[in-house]
């Protein structure tokens, strides 16, 4: 043992358990954005000639789907910072896997919403909020490279995800077998949850980064970190969370309304359906990598700035797709995705950086709950405006003109934030 009294983990066991923890993070964001965003506008125009409901119809879905998980958050964030993670990630991996699996006998609009309602807690539950706060407590000297890896999982999700129910699940299976395995996909979490999964290092006796330390020095500083910053009561009153909340508000609208819709428009353009999924493959992959950028970034720079300059690329990103024109070559398409796609990798490292960096850990879970909160508004909100704006002018043109015009909001917001002068 060194003069220190410090050693690493692995002098004890193999693999330092913040990894497993930081790998179930990632399956958790994974089923999260794969099967409930990433794969949704695949089954639009399925659900549109086998029910003859019109795509806003539809998109409704999606909306109640995002506005619960942002609805559920904060409560997701109470329970998290007073029971801990384990008990939420299981009981919403169960709710998701049996709202996608009573999608297999679908009856009508009316089933189509409720699935959708509780499929949106539940993967309120196995999100951001609970995998941020997991993996905050897990990691401190390297948080934001940690947060990045962890990010990668919805990148990941829909990477592997949509190819395989838009390419291979829904051609050969359908519409039912299709819903009923993204079911399963869920269930598979809750053993993981229940045997792996711990809020705490505390919880196991061990200490962030897998640090040991003989004397009371590393099990003091935990506990200081984990109880120092600004209560929600106290962020409330602040115009860094105000300013936060409307950014991630915005950017949410403008990026979910593009990606729920960017399916059925390369459609109407001539383009075909797998051509289509492909985009949303490429931008799965732009995302994964996205993640993990801006999660170093956040290591780097401050937050704010990282998070400027991913609403710079999804903005750039979506002029490219506003001047795609039919017959235009794949690379522009895959050109697109990839480059929304880093764009969109950088909210949730650089919404859970911005949070903690500003309010610190005493009430993350609460505080970054109703960010995304806001943020949940927004995305259920975006896609709904598209499928409505198609359907009141036969294009997803000008929907697109002025998602990507409120960028020019964002931006600015985001800038504006200041670590709070009641925060030391």
């Amino acid at each position: 043992m060194s003069n220190s009294g410090k050693t690493t983990a692995d002098s004890k066991s193999k693999i330092f358990h913040g990894y497993w923890i930081l790998a179930i993070s990632v399956f958790c964001l994974g089923l999260f954005s794969g099967s409930g965003v990433g794969v949704f506008s695949l089954f639009v125009t399925n659900l549109q000639t086998g029910f003859g409901w019109g795509r806003g119809e539809i998109m409704l879905a999606f909306t109640i789907y995002y506005l619960l998980t942002g609805l559920a958050a904060p409560v997701v964030g109470w329970l998290v910072d007073r029971y801990g993670v384990r008990e939420v990630i299981t009981s919403g991996s169960l709710l998701a896997s049996l709202g996608f699996i009573s999608l297999y006998a679908l009856q009508g609009l009316w089933h189509l919403y409720t699935a959708y309602f509780f499929i949106g807690i539940g993967h309120s539950a196995i999100g951001q909020v609970s995998t941020s706060a997991m993996v905050s407590n897990w990691f401190v000297r390297r948080r934001g490279t940690a947060i990045g890896i962890m990010s990668t999982g919805i990148g990941l999700g829909i990477l592997l995800l949509a190819p395989l129910v838009g390419s291979f699940l829904i051609p050969t299976f359908g519409r039912q077998v299709s819903y009923a395995a993204l079911g399963l996909f869920n269930m598979a979490l809750i053993p993981l949850a229940i045997f792996v999964v711990r809020t705490r290092p505390s919880d196991m006796g061990l200490h962030p980064d897998g640090i040991v330390d003989d004397d009371d020095n590393a099990r003091v500083e935990t506990l200081r970190l984990s109880r120092q910053g600004l209560s929600l009561k106290i962020a409330l009153g602040t115009s860094a969370f105000w300013f936060l909340c409307l950014t991630f508000l915005i950017s949410g609208f403008s990026s979910m309304g593009v990606l729920q819709n960017q399916v059925p428009h390369l459609q109407d353009k001539g383009f075909s359906l797998a051509l289509a999924t492909s985009s949303v493959t490429g931008l799965g992959l732009g995302s994964a990598v996205g993640k993990f950028f801006f999660g170093w970034l956040c290591d780097i720079i401050k937050a704010k700035y990282a998070c400027a300059l991913s609403i710079v690329l999804l903005a750039t990103a979506t002029v490219v797709l506003i001047l795609i024109r039919p017959g235009a070559p794949p690379a522009i398409i895959w050109l697109y995705a990839i480059v929304f796609g880093l764009g969109a990798g950088g909210w949730l490292p650089t919404m859970s950086m911005l949070v903690n960096r500003n309010f610190g850990l005493a009430s993350f879970g609460a505080i970054l709950g109703m960010i995304s909160l806001a943020q949940a508004i927004g995305v259920a909100a975006g896609p709904f405006f598209g499928g409505y704006m198609y359907d009141a002018m036969a294009t997803y043109h000008w929907a697109f003109i002025i998602m990507v015009s409120l960028y020019a909001i964002a931006i600015p917001a985001v800038l504006t934030v200041r670590r709070p002068k009641s925060f030391v």
